[in-house]
């Protein structure tokens, strides 16, 4: 088994507030970890420590065995990390396809242009979003904003993809085809760590799961451990008979 990242005691302050404390955990590659946790409980810091936007005070990060620790997030995409973020970021001037173009050249292959528009062309086709190409980014609606955010950091050929909350704001049937996505992103060999509040979905996709809660991880297991963990349902869940629903036990 090989591990893609290994983290490991990673804290994070913002002058009195403490962030993240302590985190740990390792990840192998191929592998879907899910982090979840309530708002505020560090998880998108996390992904920032890793990504580069944060350097820890305490703790270190190691990326495909090497230490990346602070990091900057140009190093980071070139050595083949690639993220979504909670709030869509398109490059609403420029089209669809040249915001892919733009993922293919600033990722871990450094395409020129030419390069970059037949990776675009594959990767809106891969993500539903072939049709849109020729459109501006601005007039995406939700759903497609999340699927181009999406594509962008595939275009990046990306070994590991963070995804934070890339759920969020969508309906039943577009959350069911973007849980289909990333099924299908992992098959391609990516490993990928996501963020998310829809449980149902992010339980019945992960591999592992990591729980925080103001900053401390409190658990780590199979989905089915953390639905069952009575220090997770007290901080997050909330519910004992919620488990059995997440797992598709009702």
């Amino acid at each position: 088994m090989t591990l893609i990242l290994q983290v490991e005691g990673v804290t994070k302050r913002f002058g009195g507030l403490q962030a993240l404390t302590n985190v740990t955990f390792d990840l192998p590659e191929g592998q879907i970890l899910g982090l979840i946790g309530p708002n505020g409980a560090g998880k998108t810091t996390l992904f920032n420590c890793i990504n580069g936007v944060y350097t820890p005070e305490e703790g270190t990060i190691r990326f495909q065995g090497e230490d990346v620790t602070g990091s900057k997030t140009y190093d980071m995409a070139r050595r083949g990390l690639a993220r979504t973020h909670q709030i869509v970021q398109p490059l609403e001037e420029l089209t669809v396809r040249e915001n892919v173009m733009a993922g293919a050249c600033f990722g871990r292959e450094n395409h020129k242009l030419s390069d970059a528009g037949n990776i675009a062309d594959e990767v809106m086709e891969f993500v539903g979003l072939a049709p849109k190409a020729e459109q501006l980014a601005a007039s995406l609606n939700v759903a497609q904003k999340k699927r181009l955010e999406m594509a962008r950091a595939l275009a990046a050929r990306p070994y590991l993809l963070l995804l934070d909350e890339v759920l969020a704001g969508l309906n039943p049937s577009e959350i069911g085809g973007m849980v289909e996505t990333i099924k299908q992103i992992r098959n391609r060999g990516i490993t990928i760590i996501m963020i998310e509040h829809v449980m149902k979905a992010v339980m019945n996709v992960s591999d592992r799961m990591v729980v925080l809660d103001y900053g401390q991880q409190i658990a780590e297991g199979t989905p089915t451990e953390i639905a069952n963990n009575q220090q997770v349902i007290e901080a997050y869940l909330g519910d004992p008979e919620l488990a059995k629903k997440l797992m598709g036990e009702d």
